[in-house]
């Protein structure tokens, strides 16, 4: 199973969740929210080699954070994937835009430098300037859109400039999340928890229950539950082979 979006270190008890993940033999993108908290996020993978930490500068923290850039610039030669970054276009942070616009596009410049990484993208009510960034610097490397909720012809759009797509089952749990699946190129697909923000019935979502995304892209594509989780492995496996990262 692939969870390539995971807050690991934000369970309250990460260190049981890592020991399953590792019992289950996972393969976990551990997203991380500031440059500061990247160091004890990357401890709690150490000696796992399906386990990568991911450095990021969450756009919800964008004005309280943007004097951490210096730091994210001296950690991203040790990241190979910049997670979670990006931009959020909900009225509650519409103050703080225009310092998450130069927070996301210096991050994706700095990233274009280093020779491009896997970038794990937050988007919410913010796909068209997301998506504009991205044009702006398309040596960024990999931008796959984390549980992307935007519109049909913005979907194509993303599609157009080789974005990729990680879907959850707190996505896929609605018909407009299943509605843009069903339109997303299969070779450009992964699982994601988005966990523990993530939640169903109330209850933060899991890692290892992407199982209920793969039963949802199961269904949606019409392919056995075993062929869909072929699919999603494959397409890792080439997205990080591409990266030169396996």
């Amino acid at each position: 199973m692939i969870d390539f979006h995971c807050h690991l270190d934000l369970y309250q008890d990460y260190k049981s969740v890592r020991m399953e993940c590792d019992r289950l033999g996972m393969y976990v993108l551990s997203v991380t929210t500031t440059p500061t908290a990247w160091k004890g996020t990357s401890a709690i993978a150490e000696g796992s080699t399906r386990i990568r930490t991911a450095l990021g500068l969450h756009p919800q923290l964008a004005s309280e954070r943007k004097g951490e850039l210096p730091l994210f610039d001296a950690l991203l030669p040790q990241a190979k994937d910049a997670g979670e970054i990006g931009l959020d276009g909900t009225p509650e942070l519409r103050e703080s835009w225009k310092d998450q616009v130069m927070v996301f596009e210096h991050i994706l410049a700095e990233c274009a430098k280093a020779g491009g990484r896997v970038l794990s993208i937050h988007s919410r009510r913010a796909s068209a300037e997301v998506l504009n960034c991205l044009e702006r610097v398309p040596r960024c490397g990999v931008p796959i859109l984390h549980w992307f909720s935007g519109s049909v012809r913005e979907l194509k759009r993303a599609i157009a400039l080789g974005c990729w797509f990680s879907v959850g089952p707190s996505m896929l749990a609605a018909r407009k999340g299943r509605g843009l699946v069903l339109q997303m190129p299969r070779d450009r697909v992964l699982t994601e928890s988005d966990g523990p923000f993530a939640r169903i019935d109330d209850i933060p979502v899991w890692p290892w229950q992407v199982k209920a995304a793969l039963n949802e892209l199961s269904n949606i594509w019409a392919v056995p539950p075993d062929e869909a989780q072929a699919v999603v492995n494959q397409n890792l496996r080439g997205l990080l082979s591409t990266q030169g990262l396996m």
